[in-house]
């Protein structure tokens, strides 16, 4: 079988980051796949399943209710690798497009308190699967370590060498 295009990526040089995963025409509209990459494929432990499930929940959440961006939110969940997450948005897009979006995410998940929403037995599938100061802590670190200091770098996967 073909490879599909997101394991044709330099995993061992993949730096932290929001790359441009995909893009998709679907109708008459472009469909943009941000690969939000919080840890180092291969070379840094990866997320946590209960930080990564808490970081799905309040993401989704907040980006679903963004006051800008909510119409053009599609998708936000998990890699199956645990090193970071899909964010599928409506549009023709680049990473510096969703930064700011981003930054905004992360400092809520960073900083936000109280009951993560969703958390319930009739609300998810795996309700006791949370780690609210983890994904805190995982937010944070982004945050601060990629997002508030983003270059190209942490914007355009590596060139194929």
């Amino acid at each position: 079988m073909k490879k599909i295009p997101s394991f044709t990526i330099d995993h061992l040089r993949l730096l932290r980051g929001i790359y441009v995963s995909r893009q998709d025409t679907v109708g008459t509209e472009v469909v943009t796949t941000f690969d939000i990459r919080m840890k180092e494929p291969n070379r840094e432990p990866a997320l946590s399943p209960s930080a990564i499930h808490t970081i799905e929940h309040l993401a989704a959440t907040f980006l679903r209710n963004h006051p800008v961006w909510a119409e053009r939110i599609i998708y936000w969940g998990p890699m199956g690798c645990l090193t970071g997450n899909y964010l599928v948005v409506k549009g023709d897009l680049i990473s510096r497009d969703v930064l700011p979006l981003m930054v905004e995410t992360f400092r809520f998940i960073a900083t936000y308190e109280g009951e993560v929403p969703g958390a319930s037995p009739k609300d998810c599938g795996n309700y006791l699967l949370m780690n609210l100061p983890m994904a805190r802590w995982e937010a944070a670190k982004y945050l601060h370590e990629v997002l508030e200091v983003a270059d190209d770098t942490h914007l355009n996967y590596p060139s194929a060498e």
